[in-house]
């Protein structure tokens, strides 16, 4: 009997284990020996034949599920220059910023500063195409990674996805591709790509920018079904067109049916959908801001900024060539950058700092099977903090019950919507002082 080699084992383990990002890097330099099943369900990939300890060791090499060095990737992708902070990673420089061009601006998620960005490399002849991530054509409840090489295919993947989503399944496509590359991905996702230049992996060989969103969460495609189970409406193929951010900023979660019929509702009400249906490994990562990548961007969530509409972003510079390709398009008229204070770039995202950088820290602590960042346990994280982990904990258990679940999906959604948004503002009121102290 053949002997599993450790490389495979350490693979099972991470699926088996709860730890899989769904990232995509196994199933995508498989060769066809791995896939996802079930992607409207669990979304894990799983063997379809035999491996060889080869393959299963360059596998384990680009999983980003149990092992990522932070302090090993940040060397390698940045060579100690630049500022380091605790929560943003290292960077070059900090700005809120948006596209100048107002049919990009408007389309995308929050200001087209990525899409503005991979349009510009490609049409400079910087790259020649970019991995990104859209709808799929033939089934549109779905999202789907692709090449974009063109400008009208970069503009149809503007806007987030907020199901699971595994990129990384085209590095094989990638690793054929004849030119250079620009890449948009999740946090776990870069982990991988970053983890297999380390490696000095062909697949990765042809990537020359990581232009990359900032990421909370992830959640399963049970979130989509669950939403039009509130509507009245019971089969999810029947989905024409689905989005998460339509329309002018900040968005709103709109479906439109085969039947013409449209379900709307504001992208912050349409996040009573989280606690239900979020990935529980989201929960053990410690990388909101995207670190690794070239540059990489979130909402500028504050009220200077929320108040005044069209959507603004925080762009956060990290590399030496991001910072060139910032000043150049900065000099072009193409993006309007505004340079930002760490601590206000902090503030803006400080719930989710506090979620990834101490709440996260407590939860893998806690967890069986904790993934290994090559990283200290913070200093900051007092008695209350962890009593409040406990306590949110216990809240999650409780609503990812099926009983629970049901209830909610009887309710008309723009009422839960409206509950959960106000019940949103008055929770962190009422835990501000714990989420902050010594933050």
């Amino acid at each position: 009997m053949k002997t599993e080699t450790d490389s495979l084992a350490k693979l099972k383990h991470v699926i088996d284990s709860g730890l899989c990002t769904r990232c995509g890097a196994c199933v995508g330099l498989s060769g066809g020996k791995m896939r996802f099943r079930d992607k409207t369900g669990d979304y894990l990939p799983e063997f379809v034949s035999e491996i060889d300890d080869r393959l299963a060791d360059r596998l384990w090499k680009a999983c980003s599920g149990e092992e990522v060095d932070f302090k090993g990737l940040d060397e390698f992708t940045f060579k100690g220059k630049g500022e380091h902070h605790p929560y943003l990673g290292s960077f070059e420089n900090l700005y809120v910023g948006f596209s100048k061009d107002e049919h990009i601006r408007r389309i995308a998620g929050s200001a087209g500063v990525i899409s503005t960005i991979l349009v510009h490399l490609l049409e400079s002849k910087k790259i020649d195409g970019a991995i990104v991530l859209g709808m799929s054509k033939e089934e549109p409840w779905m999202n789907k990674s692709y090449i974009a090489t063109t400008k009208e295919e970069i503009l149809a993947a503007a806007q987030s996805k907020y199901t699971i989503s595994s990129v990384n399944e085209l590095l094989g496509e990638a690793e054929k591709f004849k030119g250079k590359l620009a890449y948009v991905g999740l946090p776990c996702q870069v982990h991988s790509i970053r983890k297999l230049q380390v490696q000095n992996d062909p697949s990765v060989r042809n990537i020359e920018y990581i232009i990359a969103p900032f990421c909370g969460l992830n959640m399963h495609f049970s979130s989509v079904e669950s939403y039009l189970r509130a509507f009245g409406e019971k089969d999810y193929r029947n989905i024409k067109d689905l989005q998460f951010r339509h329309g002018e900023w900040p968005g709103s979660m709109r479906v439109e049916m085969k039947n013409s019929k449209v379900y709307l509702l504001p992208k912050f009400h349409a996040n009573y959908l989280i606690p239900f249906h979020m990935m529980q490994r989201c929960r053990l990562c410690i990388d909101l801001a995207n670190e690794f990548a070239d540059i990489s961007v979130g909402d500028a969530w504050a009220p200077v900024y929320e108040e005044r509409g069209k959507g603004f972003s925080l762009v956060v510079v990290r590399s030496e060539k991001g910072a060139q390709l910032a000043r150049e398009m900065e000099s072009e008229n193409l993006l309007d950058l505004q340079p930002l204070s760490t601590e206000v770039a902090v503030r803006m995202h400080s719930h989710m700092y506090d979620n990834k950088k101490r709440g996260a820290f407590i939860r893998i602590k806690n967890s069986k099977n904790p993934p290994d960042y090559n990283l200290p346990f913070p200093e900051n994280i007092h008695f209350k903090r962890k009593l409040f982990e406990s306590s949110l904990n216990l809240v999650y258990t409780i609503l990812r019950t099926r009983p629970v679940r049901k209830i909610f999906e009887i309710l008309p959604p723009k009422f839960t919507g409206a509950v959960f948004n106000q019940f949103k503002v008055f929770w962190k009121r009422m835990t501000y002082s714990v989420k902050r102290e010594k933050l």
